[in-house]
């Protein structure tokens, strides 16, 4: 009970004293125990415990106030560090717990570094938040959730937490890609393999708009403004928020019907061309050539909003409509009806601001149908030409 006792004095001064803090005998050992900062977060407290590996008598008792005098004072002066109070097994693990959320940071200050005006800042912060954001955001959880910080398996883990198939799986190893090559982390070669499934469902192959319905949805649209919005990203497969942000003089009655979709955009300037060429006089676009204030009145002003922002507009005004389809499927209609025109994938990919693997990746399905139809063709005229010999 002495020692008890000796344990109890020392605490009951340093509570006099306003300290949080209080020695503690667990077994045949002192502890230190108390309010200490978080090890994630050091701007939060809760009661921990430190491990003092002093034996529990009159000479570890001495040193064990020693200790919770130091550790006092460096609460005072802000310079707590957990690194200083736990054994060297331990150390690398908790210097991790601060150090990736830190280097996740200096990832995000390196994106951003690159922003020297106005347009290219509201792209990539239209892209961080989309793009990047959510995904950082799971690999800092599954990484303070897991007991193992090799970040080769956290980084396989939060890719595996998207379901396979989905664009989000899809989106989130391309963007993790690009961490792991800020941190110089090697990632297993099967990566991309395992990353499959940006694209189309089996569902999105049934039920992408046949022409015909994209011309009676153009139709039921009540607004003048919001029609030209609709035939505008129908013939030239535009993403929503590109609609606002194209050079449309080309339209008028004597261009050549070819647009450009200008460098302030999500994937920066291309040009597209009309699929189908008609569709121009059908949904009445050359109006636009002579005035594009035809289309919808909104904020452009990536200083104040974000395409993000312009985009979801779209998709708020088809809703409103009751429209029979989203606007992506409009893009993705345009893709497929290119391959059937035997435009060549890498002018199609092109001209919609992606990747050639993307796109080939995405329309896989009717890639592969208007080859083998090729194929099919040019065997049956073989035949046929053998034939008439």
């Amino acid at each position: 009970m002495h020692i008890i006792q000796e344990i109890n004095n020392i605490n009951d001064n340093f509570a006099t004293q306003g300290s949080k803090l209080r020695i503690e005998k667990r077994g045949e050992k002192l502890n230190i125990r108390g309010l200490l900062p978080s090890k994630k977060d050091k701007r939060n407290f809760k009661d921990q415990r430190i491990s003092l590996g002093l034996k529990a008598d009159i000479l570890g008792l001495e040193e064990a106030k020693k200790k919770l005098q130091l550790i006092n004072l460096q609460l005072e002066l802000n310079q707590f560090d957990w690194i200083n109070w736990i054994s060297s097994s331990n150390q690398k693990e908790i210097k991790n717990d601060f150090e990736f959320p830190n280097k996740l940071n200096q990832f995000e200050e390196f994106f951003f570094k690159e922003s020297k005006n106005v347009y290219l800042s509201s792209t990539r912060k239209t892209t961080w938040r989309s793009s990047y954001k959510p995904y950082l955001k799971r690999i800092l959880s599954i990484y303070r959730a897991q007991s193992n910080k090799d970040l080769v398996k956290i980084f396989e883990k939060t890719l595996e937490s998207y379901k396979e198939s989905s664009r989000s799986r899809k989106q989130c190893a391309t963007s993790l890609s690009v961490l792991a090559k800020f941190l110089d982390v090697k990632l297993p070669e099967d990566w991309k393999l395992n990353s499959r499934g940006y694209g189309l469902n089996k569902a999105g192959f049934r039920d992408l708009p046949k022409d015909e319905l994209i011309e009676k949805i153009w139709e039921t649209i009540p607004n003048k403004s919001w029609r030209f919005v609709f035939g505008l990203m129908a013939t030239y497969g535009l993403r929503n928020h590109e609609v606002f942000f194209c050079d449309l003089s080309s339209l008028t009655n004597f261009g050549d019907k070819i647009i450009r979709v200008l460098p302030t955009t999500k994937t920066g300037e291309h040009q597209v061309w009309p699929f189908h060429p008609e569709w121009v006089e059908k949904f009445e676009l050359s109006k636009l050539g002579e005035n594009p204030e035809l289309l919808p009145n909104i904020n452009r002003d990536l200083k104040v909003t974000t395409l993000q922002n312009i985009g979801k507009k779209i998709t708020d005004q088809f809703k409103r409509y009751s429209l029979q389809i989203k606007p992506y499927d409009l893009r993705h209609a345009w893709a497929v009806r290119t391959i059937f025109y035997d435009l060549p994938d890498t002018v199609a990919a092109r001209m919609m601001g992606h990747s050639v693997s993307l796109h080939t990746q995405t329309y896989h399905h009717w890639i592969t149908k208007r080859d083998q139809q090729q194929a099919v063709n040019n065997a049956l005229l073989k035949v046929k030409r053998a034939k008439n010999f």
